[in-house]
């Protein structure tokens, strides 16, 4: 069993960045980050695999970063330009090279709020 452990997140206002970092208890081939705001459903913002292979959603392209370090299984969501479509509660989640691209474990995710 993977245990993740997600920081950063919190209150910034519009055109603003956030940092956000998760570090995996064992080792995973993938790490994403999903999010979700209040009444849509959940939706992948960025992962990577192992080999670093990075995939963005439309929305975010341009905006977001995604970095891992595989010694330390931990990946890196770096947030720019930031608007209120981005405030919503981000998930970090892993997948095995078993399930990938099914992502079997969360965190337990953490808000991040955009004002206008």
């Amino acid at each position: 069993q993977v245990q993740l452990v997600e920081s950063g997140g919190g209150l910034v206002q519009s055109g603003g960045s956030l940092r956000l970092s998760c570090v995996a208890s064992g080792s995973v081939y993938a790490m994403a980050w999903h999010r979700q705001a209040p009444g849509k459903q959940r939706e992948l913002v960025a992962s990577i695999t192992k080999g670093l292979s990075t995939n963005y959603a439309d929305s975010v392209k341009g905006r977001f970063t995604i970095v891992r370090d595989n010694a330390k299984e931990m990946v890196v969501l770096q947030m720019n330009y930031l608007t209120p479509a981005d405030t919503a509660v981000y998930y970090c989640s892993a997948a095995t090279m078993r399930t990938w691209p099914k992502y079997d474990y969360w965190g337990q995710g953490t808000q991040v709020t955009v004002s206008s």
